[in-house]
């Protein structure tokens, strides 16, 4: 029997502690457009054609919910794109409101830069898609800062 394909991404999750906090985040300083939520436990935003999600930590790591108990320890990471003209007003908008650049590197061709949000996941801007669009031989790694776009 023939694999069938996977076409996409659907959504993307990052655990967080304080919903109302990591909302004041995500739609006053990033601009994401909640789409719903379920109190105490989720946030839901669209992101271009993808959607991300915060799950309060604790209320999804325990058995006896509609799915199943999951959840993670420690920073998560995540990498938006924006377009290359909207780079470096990213990284002004983000500054000026409070939200300390912590590394910025180049990728073929491309570049990015990381942040943190109030619970302390790494996020990233990019402003272009650096992975390449097929699947072929491995990627050399540019060096200690690991996989371009991570």
């Amino acid at each position: 029997m023939p694999r069938p394909p996977i076409q996409s991404v659907l959504e993307t999750v990052v655990y967080v502690t304080d919903l109302e906090r990591s909302d004041r985040f995500y739609r006053g300083i990033l601009g994401l457009e909640r789409i719903g939520r379920e109190p105490g436990h989720s946030l839901f935003y669209r992101a271009g054609t993808s959607v991300f999600l915060l799950f309060e930590a604790g209320a999804t790591s325990r058995p006896g919910g509609s799915l199943p108990p999951h959840g993670a320890l420690g920073s998560i990471h995540t990498c938006f794109l924006v377009s290359e003209e909207d780079y470096e007003p990213w990284k002004r908008w983000l500054e000026a409101s409070g939200v300390a650049i912590e590394h910025e590197a180049r990728w073929r061709g491309g570049a990015s830069f990381y942040f943190r949000d109030p619970d302390g996941n790494l996020l990233e801007i990019a402003d272009r898609d650096m992975w390449p669009r097929q699947s072929g031989p491995p990627l050399d790694r540019p060096g200690a800062d690991g996989d371009p776009g991570s």
